[in-house]
């Protein structure tokens, strides 16, 4: 039964993603975006920096948590199991060059998220009791009046956060810890329980609670894991340059690789970016509409740091571990994702480095699940009321244990597909309402230039 549906689940995966129309709305999204916007994410990104460090912060302003908050709340969610499974497994499938197609996906989603998170505030909904209703669901009904697609969108976000939010992350930490101790495969299922009662025990709380727990763990161990990688690669320098020539040459020469591997890097590069930073599916938007702020463009300016950390700093440190350790080529049969990581630490620095990639790997994971919770819960908000919240919280946990013991492969094929039909009605969005953020953009750009004339400050 199980591979049935794995290979039925993998036939979808592979026709969502294995075109090139899906790759060019993808990047074409992305790159519109980036031209409508005036490169946004290069003009706008000290400003950025001085957002996050809480420099233009209102006293009185609606919302539930502060920019920073909301950042780690977002990053919590992309800086998970795709920063050491997705890469390992976008070099594993799609070879060294997938890499730079993720850093391209990267560059493009920073302005995607601008985009997206700028519309969450814009539309959001402010409960009479503080409590905070946004996304791109509440964008496409109150932005277009396009109620069923954004019915659509809740749906897919709802069925996506027990895919990408949950079994894919338990599932990778399960990998990654049986490839440092291989007899913990037989208690799979008590990791699953171990990691459910933590998990139930901050959901409960909602997200002042997520926010805070996530802005603890996630600069904790962006630090412990960018370290170990740090360590890897000064102890392989002088391998760097040739890494990121085959990196490149992987990625662009089909003379040198052959049409089909460039392709195949293409595909996963893409596939693995869009899953790492979630730029384009409208799931961290969710998160900044919940910010402390009556400023749209400023969460957007928060917002696009993102795909900057978790893919620019973060997976690019992981790829080149595997690269430079010529861990992608010289790994055992069957070592692929997690396992496949912490193979290229341990060749590095030892059993030590595939035990910190395994500890990291649990830190990511469970700060990612914390975070997906949340966006399944206000999309089961947006479909069926508060009351169905709760319930959905109680299913959401039960599902920890499942996907600590379902197979990887079938894991992954569920959360591309609902990662593709997510990102569907959520980049209509964008496209339609891209004039209207453009405007946002120059407005507010406008108002911080003729305040630093002035001598004003802009609270």
């Amino acid at each position: 039964m199980l591979e049935s549906l794995t290979a039925w689940t993998g036939q979808i995966a592979g026709l969502l993603w294995g075109n090139v129309l899906t790759l060019a709305v993808l990047l074409g999204v992305g790159l519109y975006l980036t031209i409508k916007l005036n490169f946004v994410q290069i003009k706008g990104f000290r400003h950025s920096l001085h957002l996050i460090r809480g420099k233009h912060d209102k006293a009185a302003c609606d919302g539930e948590v502060s920019h920073f908050q909301a950042l780690s709340t977002a990053l919590s969610a992309t800086v998970g199991t795709g920063n050491i499974a997705g890469v390992a497994t976008a070099i594993s499938l799609g070879g060294p060059g997938a890499l730079f197609w993720m850093w391209v996906t990267a560059f493009f989603g920073m302005a995607t998220k601008f985009a997206e998170s700028t519309l969450a505030l814009k539309f959001r909904e402010v409960g009479a009791d503080g409590v905070i209703a946004g996304g791109p669901m509440y964008t496409l009904m109150n932005g277009l009046k396009m109620k069923r697609t954004a019915i659509f969108f809740a749906f897919f976000a709802m069925i996506a956060s027990f895919g990408i939010g949950n079994l894919v992350q338990v599932n990778s930490v399960v990998d990654g810890l049986i490839f440092v101790a291989p007899d913990i495969k037989e208690y799979s299922w008590l990791i699953g329980v171990s990691m459910a009662l933590m998990v139930g025990m901050v959901i409960i709380g909602g997200v002042k609670r997520i926010a805070k727990i996530a802005s603890i763990i996630v600069p904790f161990m962006a630090v412990i894991y960018v370290v170990a990688a740090m360590i890897v690669l000064l102890n392989n320098f002088s391998a760097i340059p040739q890494a990121l020539a085959t990196i490149l040459n992987h990625a662009l020469n089909p003379w040198a690789v052959g049409g089909a591997a460039v392709g195949e890097a293409i595909r996963w590069g893409v596939a693995r970016g869009l899953f790492s930073n979630e730029a384009g599916l409208g799931s961290s938007p969710m998160a900044h509409a919940a910010a402390a702020t009556n400023e749209p463009v400023r969460e957007g300016l928060v917002a696009m740091m993102e795909p900057f950390i978790d893919t620019l700093v973060i997976c690019t440190l992981t790829g080149l571990a595997i690269v430079v350790t010529g861990a992608y080529l010289t790994a055992p049969e069957g070592v692929a994702g997690a396992s496949l990581t912490a193979y290229a630490f341990s060749q590095s620095i030892g059993e030590g480095g595939a035990a910190l990639v395994g500890i990291s790997l649990s830190l990511f994971a469970f700060s990612t699940i914390i975070a997906w919770s949340y966006y399944g819960d206000r999309s089961v908000k947006f479909l069926f009321g508060d009351a169905a919240v709760l319930p959905y919280r109680l299913i959401y946990t039960v599902l920890i244990v499942v996907g600590a013991v379902v197979p990887l492969q079938l894991v992954w094929n569920i959360a591309d597909i609902t990662n593709i039909l997510m990102a569907i009605p959520n980049l209509l969005a964008l496209i339609l309402l891209s004039v209207l953020v453009n405007k946002l953009k120059r407005n507010y750009f406008k108002t911080i230039d003729d305040n630093s004339v002035s001598g004003e400050n802009n609270g």
